[in-house]
């Protein structure tokens, strides 16, 4: 397993693979990896010869300095994961300065509109600092595909705009959410869960479910009234909000129309830990 933390030392590595004619899969992440991650590095693994991991927790998508500080950094266990999988996994694993270089600030980026739906509203700057870092990590490890979880369904999307808007010569593929049996959505923020609130967390994705299948038959008003009267209740969870949109814009629904694909976007507080989900509703 090769594992670099500087960038051109894994410029000119990747030079050398690209000189075999070998393919390039690439997973970004922030560390803390669990299944979720070990899944899309399998997804990696089935259309490409290499596979690179990059382990970086990017201080510039963070909007909460303490949520930056509680993050998990777990680098050796990270590897030790990640050679369950293969031993011919690339890390990088840069420092801050080495993806900075001594100015550590987000680059402003423009989206089309979808950085200001969701996610955008109440994460101010939240997607200059996913742009700056995902844009400069595609930069170094020029890949032939990368590959993203369908639980951030918004980055997603605005990463597929952020390739397209710049031209890179990258395919964008989403890969469906992973969770645990109980349904949770896998995050890395899971394990900072107190066992009393990651009881409660799969009330989550069950009201999803329960979403959906009331989307079937009822408007997308009735729908949001009925999943914010069910957290109205709940004595751990907290609703920041629940939201059904159109995929492609990721613009609140108005009317329904059989033409258009949607689907439900929730962020709960379990405690002082943000929780988000997805599913999509036809």
């Amino acid at each position: 397993m090769k594992i670099f933390s500087d960038k051109t030392q894994i410029q000119n590595y990747i030079k050398q693979i690209k000189a075999k004619n070998l393919s390039i899969g690439f997973v970004p992440t922030m560390g803390a990896l669990h299944e979720g991650h070990l899944s899309l590095v399998k997804e990696g693994f089935k259309k490409n010869d290499v596979v690179v991991v990059s382990i970086f927790v990017n201080p510039t998508q963070f909007d909460k300095k303490e949520d930056l500080h509680k993050y998990p950094r777990t680098l050796e266990a990270d590897i030790n994961l990640l050679d369950t999988i293969s031993k011919d996994i690339i890390i990088y694993a840069p420092t801050v300065e080495d993806i900075y270089e001594g100015n550590t600030v987000a680059e402003h980026f423009s989206f089309d509109g979808l950085e200001f739906e969701m996610e955008g509203k109440f994460r101010i700057g939240h997607f200059d600092g996913v742009g700056t870092i995902v844009k400069r990590l595609l930069e170094t490890v020029e890949p032939d595909n990368a590959y993203f979880g369908e639980k951030d369904f918004q980055q997603l999307m605005i990463i597929k705009k952020l390739v397209d808007k710049h031209k890179m010569s990258v395919n964008i593929v989403g890969c469906d959410i992973y969770r645990d049996p109980n349904g949770l959505a896998m995050s890395s923020r899971n394990v900072r869960l107190k066992e009393a609130y990651k009881q409660a967390a799969p009330f989550i994705y069950k009201t999803l479910i329960s979403a959906k299948k009331k989307f079937g038959t009822e408007s997308a008003n009735k729908v949001t009234e009925w999943v914010e009267k069910q957290f109205e209740t709940h004595k751990l969870l907290t609703l920041e909000y629940f939201n059904i949109a159109d995929t492609k814009t990721l613009k609140s629904v108005k009317r329904k129309s059989k033409k258009k694909s949607y689907r439900a976007f929730i962020a709960v507080y379990a405690d002082d830990i943000r929780l988000i989900d997805n599913i999509a509703l036809n």
